[in-house]
């Protein structure tokens, strides 16, 4: 058996106090439970590590030396300690962050060099994958999910979310018309997504007033590939705030029936594992998400003035 960091600690209080019963007292232990734990580390060890007489206790050249191992062990372990309590203050190591493209490039990108001004101990990784990703397999801390979340294996710190809008470049309305009705949209070209189906889901109602599930004429896998065709004038598409607010507000691309699309957001959560400890690198990340969080994206202030 190997010895414990509990029996290191007994042995030095008894070398500290000079005294069985006074070591007792500093340890919160009786005297016999301080005798039994020396006898049993002697055993471990196979050697005696103290003379006991009627006056003192004596340290035989053994116990010095072991004793001069466990104090260096015994300070190791309490340095550790201390650095895991500067970590909780002071966030320190490697954080694995993953998102959707999208979200990587127009959310946490921006947020990176605030984030690392005020936390230069974290050494940031971030990965991207348009579709779901095992955590662990990836090795990553803490993924940014859309939508709704469905691993229950999953820790979700809700971040906020993010209003869906009908948008299109001038240049493609103003060659193409601006629709008026719903059912005017059936005469344009409609950019819409290749998976999931339900993202061509639009948050207009129908002849029937159901969403309005589209048939894309021009598909892509990412919302930004999206972004950029709508961008060049290809056509309508639905994205989400997060990823167009500036370009409303710069006027590069406008709301589509704004007075016609319904509230509908997607809800976007931080995500980790929860058998993994919520490190202080994580939890700042993540608080850090939430503090910068717009809760009230330009998108909406200029739809609801469009016609």
């Amino acid at each position: 058996m190997k010895t414990t960091l509990d029996e290191m600690h007994t042995l030095a209080a008894v070398v500290d106090t000079g005294a069985l019963s006074r070591a007792a007292d500093q340890l919160g232990m009786t005297v016999s439970a301080v005798s039994r734990t020396l006898a049993r580390l002697e055993q471990k060890l196979g050697t005696t590590l103290m003379r006991r007489t009627t006056r003192r206790l004596e340290l035989t050249e053994e116990g010095a030396a072991f004793l001069a191992r466990a104090r260096a062990i015994l300070a190791s372990v309490d340095a550790a300690e201390e650095d895991m309590a500067a970590r909780r203050e002071r966030p320190a190591g490697r954080l694995r962050v993953d998102a959707a493209s999208p979200f990587m490039l127009h959310v946490v990108v921006p947020l990176v060099a605030g984030y690392r001004a005020r936390y230069p101990e974290v050494t940031l990784e971030l990965h991207s994958h348009d579709g779901l990703i095992d955590l662990l397999e990836h090795r990553v801390d803490v993924a940014i999910r859309i939508g709704r979340l469905r691993d229950s294996t999953l820790h979700a710190r809700p971040l906020g979310s993010s209003a869906l809008r009908l948008l299109a470049s001038p240049d493609y309305l103003a060659a193409a018309g601006t629709p008026r009705r719903v059912a005017e949209l059936a005469r344009h070209t409609l950019l819409g997504f290749t998976t999931p189906s339900s993202l061509n889901e639009w948050p207009v109602a129908d002849a029937e007033g159901h969403p309005l599930r589209i048939e894309p004429a021009l598909a892509a896998s990412s919302g930004e590939t999206l972004r950029q065709l709508a961008l060049e004038g290809a056509g309508i598409a639905c994205l989400a705030d997060f990823l167009t607010a500036r370009d409303i507000a710069e006027g590069r691309l406008v709301p589509v029936l704004p007075r016609l699309t319904r509230d509908v957001r997607q809800a976007v959560q931080a995500v980790y594992y929860r058998n993994t400890p919520l490190t202080a690198r994580i939890a700042s990340f993540i608080d850090h998400l939430a503090a910068h969080w717009p809760d009230a994206p330009v998108a909406a202030g200029r739809a609801s003035r469009q016609r």
